[in-house]
C-alpha cells in the first residue's frame, strides 16, 4: 500500500486551512452570485457570461476539493524530532550538480510552502523523492522530466520552516 499521507509543519497546514476557508466562504460566494446574476440575463445556451461563472466555479470547487483531501492526509510533524544526519522532510540540503558541476541547496516543504524559484520543493518531487533517506556524501541519481540529474549530498541541516 502506498503511504498517501502528506507531511506539514503547524505552520503550513494552518495556512491551506486558512485558504480553504476563504475559499469556502467568500470565494464561493461571490462565484454563486456571478452565477446567479449571469442566469437570469436569459438564454443560457448563448450566455458566455454565464459559462465562464460556471467554469469559474468549477474551478474553484476543483481546488477546495483538492485543498480538503491535502488536509485530511496532513500529518503533523515536529522537524525538531526528525534524524539530522539523514534527508527527511523539513531537511535543507545542499547538494553538487555533478552534469554542471554547480552546487545547489533544497529544503523539502510540506504543500502551501513550497517555491521552486527559492529551492523549497514538496518531499513528492522527483527530486525530493530521491533525496530523502540519503546521507552526506551519497551521489544519487534522479529521473526527472528533462532526463537524470546526478546530485552529490554535500550537507543536511534543518531548514527553517
Amino acid at each position: 500500500m502506498i503511504d498517501d499521507r502528506i507531511p506539514m509543519t503547524r505552520e503550513g497546514y494552518d495556512k491551506l486551512k486558512v485558504e480553504l476557508d476563504r475559499l469556502r466562504g467568500s470565494e464561493m460566494i461571490a462565484i454563486t452570485t456571478r452565477v446567479a446574476t449571469a442566469r437570469e440575463m436569459g438564454d443560457l445556451s448563448e450566455n458566455a457570461e454565464y459559462h465562464a461563472a460556471r467554469e469559474d466555479q468549477g474551478m474553484l470547487q476543483a481546488r477546495i476539493n483538492d485543498l480538503s483531501d491535502r488536509l485530511a492526509r496532513a500529518v503533523i510533524v515536529d522537524i525538531s524530532t526528525l534524524p539530522k544526519d539523514t534527508v527527511a522532510f523539513g531537511s535543507r540540503v545542499r547538494v553538487m550538480d555533478l552534469d554542471i558541476d554547480e552546487e545547489e541547496t533544497f529544503e523539502l516543504v510540506s504543500p502551501g510552502q513550497e517555491n521552486p524559484d527559492k529551492g523549497r520543493i514538496l518531499t513528492g518531487s522527483p527530486i525530493g523523492q530521491g533525496l530523502i533517506g540519503r546521507k552526506k556524501g551519497e551521489t544519487v541519481k534522479i529521473q526527472v522530466p528533462s532526463g537524470t540529474i546526478k546530485f552529490k549530498i554535500l550537507e543536511i541541516s534543518s531548514a527553517n520552516l
